[in-house]
């Protein structure tokens, strides 16, 4: 209104500045205290923003309503020794995901040179031998250099991490389980042991497939139904793991045969997904049993033979 002043609001600072708290401190600092820790699930209480007035004394509010009746989305609040080897694992994909920008760089360095490569593994032996005798200027050849020397050093670091977690899963039954489906070694092997943590919270491998983000996305209304793509909300390492896995598997294979048969009708990426869901479900029953009665060649004979 004329006449009227707009004092200006203080305000804290942004949050996206601030620290970084570590994880999980609060939960076990409230633990040790003797509280019963209950941990929201953020997309689960995603419905409050609907309000007028929305404060941390409302949420809290809500969310002690929610507990009270039994309605509160839960997340689970993993344990310790799956944190650290959670540590492990992911501080081991992040140096790979750096040991791979440093190979795009020198690529990128040598096509501002103008120099083809003709073959497909340019960090192999025969690809080091070509890096040596290539003639480049100086500053681009100091370039290349320097990211040589850091992508050693990743990969001291790399096998120094992935050894970490070898001798942490030497006596899992699980990890064992895991590396006799056909496409998972004792890397990926520790990625699902790691990120999925107990595997008896998920009722069946369809839930553990939804928990991965493999699902597709579900709009139904009245008759009409409407499948679109995959959610993609869980973990994104485990999801990584589980296309990885399916991506080079022979038709002789029973997830290579379905990635192949449904390509052929639907496409090559719908087929990889589709085939990383049925891989989810191996990984299921051999973390839950520590076997995978569908993969043994008996299971198959019998079958038929019903």
């Amino acid at each position: 209104m004329p006449g009227k002043r707009a004092w200006p609001v203080p305000r804290g600072p942004r949050r996206g500045n601030a620290p970084g708290l570590p994880d999980y401190w609060a939960a076990d600092t409230l633990a040790e205290l003797g509280a019963s820790v209950h941990l929201a699930h953020p997309l689960g209480v995603k419905a409050f923003e609907y309000r007028r007035v929305k404060n941390d004394e409302r949420d809290a509010k809500d969310l002690a309503d929610l507990l009270r009746m039994g309605r509160l989305p839960e997340a689970w609040i993993a344990p310790p020794a799956v944190r650290e080897l959670r540590e492990l694992v992911r501080h081991r994909a992040k140096l790979v995901r750096v040991r791979s920008l440093c190979k795009a760089e020198i690529h990128a360095v040598l096509a501002k040179c103008g120099v083809q490569i003709t073959m497909n593994d340019l960090f192999g032996v025969a690809g080091r031998e070509l890096l040596d005798q290539t003639v480049l200027p100086a500053p681009y050849r100091a370039r290349i250099e320097s990211l040589r020397r850091v992508m050693d050093a990743l990969e001291f670091e790399i096998e120094l991490f992935a050894g970490l977690a070898r001798v942490r899963l030497v006596a899992d039954p699980g990890y064992t389980a895991l590396q006799t489906i056909p496409g998972i070694g004792q890397v990926l092997a520790a990625v699902f042991v790691a990120e999925i943590g107990d595997v008896h919270r998920f009722t069946g491998p369809d839930k553990l497939a939804s928990w991965c983000g493999l699902t597709p996305t579900h709009r139904e209304s009245d008759t009409h139904v409407h499948r679109g793509r995959i959610t993609k909300q869980g973990s994104r390492l485990v999801r990584w793991a589980a296309v990885e896995s399916v991506q080079i598997l022979p038709k002789t294979t029973l997830v290579g045969a379905m990635r192949d048969r449904v390509a052929d009708r639907r496409g090559h990426n719908i087929g990889v997904v589709a085939a990383a869901r049925k891989q989810v479900g191996f990984v299921y029953y051999a973390l839950r049993d520590h076997h995978v009665r569908a993969l043994q060649p008996n299971h198959h004979t019998k079958a038929s033979a019903a």
